[in-house]
């Protein structure tokens, strides 16, 4: 395996000084944050842009990438996380035609793997939703196929404020929409295993590995610490407002040892990326840095 991290939490900051910093603390890969460059965030972390995948060239492509590889880091894959699934038309359209951009970016750079959102209409069941993404999905997986790169679908339900409720904004957050997911759309897609989202749905986490290993193909390391308080006060149903906190790894209640034990079981051989969204370490750079360093010492001892 690899320990890379996520690009987000460097909104302001070029690619190559975030490369120049990950390469000289230990980190050996990036997934490289590809909104489109006029977007402002609609929530943290989002409308990053440090590959405009609009106007990218063949030779600036092959710039970034060598750039990278000078400093003794690949790219494990670019990140858009939208939702392709909105119910507005015109923003859907938006999203889509900007994530057949980055799929595009990725074949020129030749990075395997874009990581993104099935997406969701927060309004309706999980049911309709599917029936939703039969009209999306199957043209996008085949514009990735025909370009040689492979989708990996992230598992977080996005059910994190209320304009989120009550279905989120990801669909495919539950093994009963992987399987669908997988049957569906062929060997082209599988998972950006984020096991944070599996802590507060209860989902087992090593039962996710044994049975998906395969599909795994990429990996975001992201705590979650359950405030106990907070369930108490609000319970269950309230899907994790209130009582779910972002934490870096090794400061929340995913239980690394076992889940790299069982990714090593699976055969999984691909990059670990920390994905940093922390409060605790926010409001400058140096904050930034000091959490992935954290994380960093967390994994290093079973990423290797």
């Amino acid at each position: 395996m690899k320990l890379g991290l996520l690009t987000a939490p460097f909104p302001q900051t070029p690619l190559m000084e975030v490369a120049d910093w990950a390469a000289s603390n230990g980190f050996e890969a990036l997934e490289v944050c590809c909104w489109p460059p006029s977007e402002g965030p609609q929530r943290r972390y989002a409308g990053v842009c440090h590959v405009d995948v609009t106007h990218l060239s063949a030779g600036q492509a092959g710039d970034i990438v060598g750039e990278l590889a000078a400093k003794r880091l690949s790219v494990s894959g670019l990140g858009y996380y939208p939702n392709p699934l909105h119910p507005d038309p015109a923003h859907r359209a938006a999203v889509v035609d900007h994530l057949r951009r980055v799929i595009d970016a990725a074949a020129l750079m030749g990075v395997p793997l874009v990581n993104t959102f099935i997406g969701a209409d927060g309004s309706k069941t999980q049911d309709q939703n599917w029936e939703m993404a039969l009209t999306v999905w199957p043209d996008l997986v085949r514009h990735a196929a025909d370009r040689g790169v492979r989708i990996a679908i992230e598992n977080c339900p996005m059910i994190f404020s209320y304009d989120e409720w009550p279905s989120g904004h990801n669909l495919a957050y539950s093994p009963r929409i992987w399987r669908r997911m997988f049957e569906t759309f062929g060997e082209n897609i599988g998972l950006n295993l984020d096991p944070s989202h599996l802590v507060w749905q209860m989902i087992d986490i090593e039962r996710v590995v044994r049975e998906f290993g395969p599909r795994i193909w990429h990996v975001h390391a992201k705590d979650l610490q359950i405030d106990r308080e907070g369930l108490y006060e609000r319970g269950i149903l309230s899907l994790g407002m209130g009582w779910q906190v972002p934490r870096l790894p090794g400061l929340g209640d995913v239980p690394w040892s076992r889940f790299l034990s069982a990714l090593y079981r699976a055969g999984y051989d691909g990059v670990v990326c920390v994905e940093h969204e922390d409060r605790s370490f926010e409001g400058s750079d140096e904050l930034v840095k000091r959490g992935f360093l954290l994380a960093r010492d967390v994994l290093r001892p079973w990423v290797v």
